[in-house]
């Protein structure tokens, strides 16, 4: 079910995602998918868990790479921004963003999920810094930036605005990394 809403909404968007739009493209009846969910909201949220559950595989693999921390850092990048517009997972973030403020279980995964990519992030600084690849820093503080900015180009290039694509904010993650991060 999370694989297919996945799929939906790479296809159609977001917006076109309903209950039983999803049970029709299932074989199913909408009755049978919120047995399971309870409503569109709980559904939305397992769907981005699913599709952060295979992230978090694909980034602890990065991690335990032998390669440069440089090329490490490279590689966090590239996968945590989107594949471009209408990406799903990144359509569900921020669907989810908008949503969290008056929902405490959403807020609440949505804070799980981000500290799973900070707690990474910081374990990649922390090492290059030890081997010496990276300038000391505050590497809390610092991961928490280069998070930030990458939510920012990661939603400028999901909603498709003008100029910004996923190579372009590739370019602009790397620039803002060097900055960041810098090398002795």
């Amino acid at each position: 079910m999370l694989e297919e809403a996945m799929t939906a909404i790479a296809e159609d968007g977001l917006a076109a995602l309903t209950m039983s739009a999803l049970a029709e493209r299932l074989g199913t009846s909408g009755g049978h998918i919120l047995y399971y969910f309870g409503s569109k909201d709980r559904l939305l949220l397992e769907a981005l868990r699913w599709s952060e559950e295979q992230l978090t595989g694909e980034r602890r693999a990065l991690l335990g790479r032998r390669v440069t921390a440089a090329r490490k850092l490279d590689q966090y990048l590239e996968l945590y921004l989107p594949q471009g517009p209408r990406d799903p997972r990144w359509t569900l973030w921020i669907e989810l963003w908008a949503r969290t403020a008056s929902n405490e279980p959403l807020k609440a995964a949505q804070e799980e999920i981000d500290e799973s990519w900070q707690r990474d992030l910081e374990a990649l600084l922390a090492k290059g810094v030890e081997q010496g690849r990276f300038t000391p820093m505050d590497v809390a503080g610092r991961a928490s930036e280069l998070l930030a900015l990458l939510d920012g180009l990661s939603t400028r290039v999901v909603l498709g605005q003008r100029g910004a694509d996923r190579a372009g904010a590739l370019r602009q993650a790397r620039s803002a990394a060097a900055l960041l991060i810098p090398a002795p």
